[in-house]
């Protein structure tokens, strides 16, 4: 793979960053990771700190690619997914869910969205 992009071109570029808050055994912290990067993540105590943190893996990350001559994804942009997509369950599955949100007295799509969110 013949990368003609250089790391500022790739810093450029529109990359969706999920960041989360954290408490856990490890103690209070922000924590990062670029989706369309696989690996790519990184921590910080706060959301500033976080923000230095996963542009600098960022940078590491596209460094590493290039010298090694891989193929870096480029960024998926909300206007390529359309919000549907069809997915097939066992019929004792839909009965179940079509109750639960009956009972809830709202569509089985707001349900099933519901409850892939959380």
């Amino acid at each position: 793979m013949n990368n003609t992009k250089t790391v500022e071109d790739y810093m450029n570029l529109k990359y969706t960053i999920m960041v989360q808050e954290r408490d856990d055994s490890s103690g209070h912290y922000f924590f990062g990771k670029v989706l369309e990067l696989d690996g790519c993540m990184s921590h910080g105590d706060s959301p500033e700190e976080l923000n230095h943190n996963i542009r600098e893996a960022m940078e590491l990350y596209f460094e590493t690619m290039i010298e090694l001559n891989k193929n870096i994804p480029l960024p998926i942009s909300e206007n390529d997914y359309s919000g549907k997509f069809n997915l097939r369950i066992p019929k004792s599955l839909h009965q179940r869910l079509a109750i639960e949100a009956k009972k809830e007295g709202i569509s089985l799509n707001q349900y099933a969205l519901y409850k892939l969110s959380i």
